[in-house]
């Protein structure tokens, strides 16, 4: 439920189209539900103007199952990341209308598409290895209401190639960049632009890369000003806080 949808509800028992005890019912799972083996937040929206985002790694297929039901009943978008197949093939048996992306493991509930965001979010990779992991940004910032500009491959060692998308960087908002080896991609394009580049140092790379370490420090480490760094594949991370950023 948002500020919207709880402000009808309210209007609705002040004009006496809606009676009290209707009010409650509908309002009975704010701001989360017991499900026994978890508490389902029905008040992030509400909170945050973000849906719900259902972390399926370590959890059931029948859990992811429960959750997002429990979820779709109070609003109508819902993001489940790190799903495996079969979980995916589960909850799409189960719960109509989710599209899962394999590459990423998300699968999303996207039934309100009305933009939210005030700009274009551009979601970057290095190289084609790490396309899972701006899949995950791109589909994340996607179902919070953004639209997206997906530019894959255009890693530094062909830089020719970055600066072909100067033009789609330099219209964008905000800018996710998603790179392994050595992580140098941020800084460069944050030397092109100006706006926030938030990094995302992916777990691509030969040994001496240590599944993301040497991109996550070459990243902390950025001589460029306007760049910030999530975790290592932290996809949905860059995501999110690019949709609050362009939000502002």
């Amino acid at each position: 439920m948002d500020q919207d949808q709880l402000r009808t509800l309210l209007e609705g028992v002040r004009e006496g189209t809606l009676d009290v005890d209707a009010a409650l019912g509908r309002m009975r799972h704010l701001p989360f539900e017991d499900l026994g083996f978890a508490k389902v937040d029905h008040h992030r929206l509400l909170r945050h103007g973000m849906p719900e985002v259902i972390f399926a790694q370590g959890k059931t297929a029948e859990q992811v199952v429960a959750i997002a039901s429990s979820l779709l009943a109070h609003a109508p978008n819902v993001l489940i990341t790190r799903a495996t197949p079969a979980c995916a093939q589960v909850v799409q048996d189960k719960v109509p209308g989710g599209e899962y992306f394999p590459l990423s493991g998300a699968i999303r509930f996207w039934r309100d598409r009305a933009p939210t965001g005030k700009g274009t979010i551009a979601v970057v990779c290095a190289g084609t290895s790490d396309i899972p992991v701006a899949e995950e940004a791109q589909i994340t910032a996607e179902v919070m209401g953004n639209v997206v500009d997906a530019i894959h491959d255009i890693g530094v060692a062909g830089i020719h190639r970055l600066m072909h998308s100067r033009e789609r960087l330099t219209a964008a908002r905000v800018i996710v960049v998603c790179a392994g080896m050595e992580g140098a991609l941020p800084s460069a394009i944050g030397g092109l632009v100006a706006c926030p580049v938030i990094a995302v140092p992916t777990s691509i790379g030969y040994g001496a890369s240590f599944h993301g370490l040497a991109a996550l420090l070459g990243m902390l480490n950025s001589c460029a000003s306007n760049v910030t760094v999530v975790n290592i594949d932290n996809g949905f991370g860059a995501g999110y806080v690019a949709s609050l950023i362009n939000r502002l």
